[in-house]
């Protein structure tokens, strides 16, 4: 017998890790994770920043919140240790934290890529390689990098974030080829230009081009990764690995 659509997305029982999960796209995620009952630890660059977010998030459920460097390979391994010890396992991340940085080619300097290849790149596959023992051991276990749409096109305003995202792209497909065997589902969602403070960041000209680049004609909504977002990481995408899903508002190069 099919099991229930909606029994698909319960998550009671899963411990997740949210990246960035103190506001924005992240924060949407952590919310909807913790609705459907999972164990949800949230991280933000800043302890209290991290605490007082998890504390607003706690009305959906069971979330948490501890600083984490995302450029720090010894604050990722705290993260997993931290979330393993209180919650017994871990069986989702999402990779959602970056750094926005960027500059364009032909003024790269090393220590800009360094900086951003460490966040948006090393960091995400580094915190799948720590957890990899505890999430060998649960069952339905998923990893879901936020990506953007950036990867896939011509990016000269945002070429070292377009870099980082596109390794990242790669390393979904490598990690979903070599975690199959083991029960763990790896995918990427690819935001398009969505209301959150990073994009807000930009001037006025930039964001109306952004708009403008959408076939809908206009910026998303954070919460409207959190389906697509739910589909990849619960049982409602069993069948589902190794894929990019654009979330765009149809997209075209700008």
């Amino acid at each position: 017998m099919a099991q229930d659509s909606t029994d698909m997305f319960d998550l009671t029982g899963k411990t997740a890790i949210v990246t960035g999960g103190t506001r924005g796209i992240g924060r949407e995620i952590a919310a909807a994770l913790a609705a459907r009952g999972a164990h949800v630890v949230i991280t933000g660059r800043q302890q209290a920043s991290s605490e007082a977010a998890a504390a607003e998030l706690a009305v959906h459920g069971d979330v948490s919140g501890v600083s984490s460097h995302m450029g720090d390979l010894d604050s990722i391994a705290s993260l997993v240790s931290y979330t393993a010890e209180q919650h017994g396992g871990i069986d989702i991340i999402v990779n959602n934290a970056a750094n926005s940085l960027t500059q364009p080619m032909g003024s790269l300097t090393p220590e800009a890529f360094d900086k951003s290849i460490a966040v948006n790149l090393r960091g995400p596959v580094f915190l799948v390689e720590h957890a990899l023992p505890y999430l060998k051991k649960g069952t339905g276990a998923a990893v879901l990098n936020i990506v953007s749409p950036w990867a896939f096109t011509y990016s000269p305003q945002a070429a070292l974030y377009a870099m980082g995202k596109n390794g990242l792209v790669a390393a979904t497909r490598a990690m979903a080829a070599s975690y199959a065997a083991d029960g763990i589902r790896v995918n990427a969602l690819a935001p398009g230009a969505t209301d959150t403070d990073m994009v807000r960041n930009n001037d006025a000209e930039a964001i109306e081009a952004m708009e403008a680049a959408s076939l809908l004609g206009r910026l998303g909504r954070p919460e409207e990764m959190v389906p697509p977002a739910l589909l990849l990481v619960s049982d409602a995408g069993s069948f589902i690995t190794g894929q990019v899903l654009m979330v765009d508002g149809g997209t075209f190069p700008y």
